[in-house]
């Protein structure tokens, strides 16, 4: 792949346009009543954000994303409203170059403060939380699960930003008091029902997703589904025909970068290194490979 086909951007530049926030991957803004959302190339790695970005990854970000906004349309209202720069106001179209492929107009919705996760095979903080307590957020599983092993049913383990900006994980019961039990009822029983739509979708593209977090919103007193959705970011992606439970799997995602960082011994404190152009490469195309084989279209 040719890293100078499409230039990284790491950050998006609207001269006039109201800032809005700006998070690890996107830049977001203030258009009238409604907020337009960039993903930039940027990309974190325990918790930092890397000095150097991955081609066409805000664009894979916002493809995929999109593509499922439409699938799951008859499960959930969404955010999105359009990714067409021709339909956004006045002056946004002249910024066309930063914004083609990357941007989505989206009803402002006033956001849960619960990243609703599910959980439909063992790993990660998941897997960690099961070695010591047999648990995962609190829920107890059945003994001898081994790591990436599929679960008897998903599970919904949600999580809340703690001081340190990192996610941690948190009981049913937790969620219940922070926002009542009928609201958390709803998140849990529609986070499942998405997982499991998008679920069986993937698996007959050849893609198990093991576990996935969605963040919601109120437009009024509509709910809806924001932020990214089934992306490499907010998602792990293993390809089926390598599957073997038991340890790590391959995964279609940054894991390229978190091996690297390893390999140099960075000590994850600032300032964050820059990536070689190989792993900046490789994790591109693994990020191209998933809208791919998901979408059934070249990005």
């Amino acid at each position: 792949m040719d890293l100078t086909k499409n230039p990284v951007i790491l950050e998006s530049d609207l001269p006039g346009i109201a800032h809005h926030a700006r998070g690890k991957v996107r830049d977001v803004y203030t258009v009238d009543k409604r907020l337009l959302i960039v993903a930039t190339d940027r990309i974190s790695a325990f918790d930092y954000i890397l000095q150097s970005g991955i081609p066409d990854k805000g664009r894979v970000l916002t493809q995929l994303s999109i593509f499922w906004f439409d699938f799951l349309r008859d499960v959930t209202p969404t955010h999105f409203l359009t990714a067409t720069v021709d339909e956004y106001p006045s002056p946004l179209p002249q910024f066309r170059d930063q914004l083609e492929g990357r941007s989505m107009l989206v009803k402002r919705a006033k956001m849960i403060d619960i990243e609703c996760v599910a959980r439909g095979y063992l790993s990660g903080s998941g897997w960690k939380e099961y070695r010591e307590h047999g648990t995962v957020c609190g829920i107890p599983l059945p003994a001898g699960l081994r790591e990436s092993d599929k679960l008897p049913e998903p599970i919904f383990t949600p999580a809340t930003k703690a001081q340190s900006g990192h996610d941690e994980n948190v009981s049913f019961a937790h969620v219940v008091s922070l926002i009542g039990e009928s609201l958390a009822a709803r998140l849990r029983d529609l986070t499942l029902e998405i997982y499991h739509r998008a679920a069986r979708y993937a698996e007959t593209k050849g893609i198990i997703i093991a576990d996935t977090k969605f963040e919601f919103g109120f437009v009024g007193d509509e709910l809806v589904l924001g932020d990214e959705v089934l992306t490499p970011d907010s998602s792990r992606f293993w390809p089926a025909d390598t599957y073997k439970p038991g340890g790590a799997q391959f995964s279609f995602d940054k894991q390229f970068v978190r091996d690297y960082l390893e390999s140099i011994q960075w000590n994850k404190q600032p300032p964050a290194p820059s990536l070689p152009d190989d792993v900046a490469e490789k994790t591109s195309e693994k990020y191209r490979q998933a809208y791919q084989i998901l979408t059934g279209r070249a990005l």
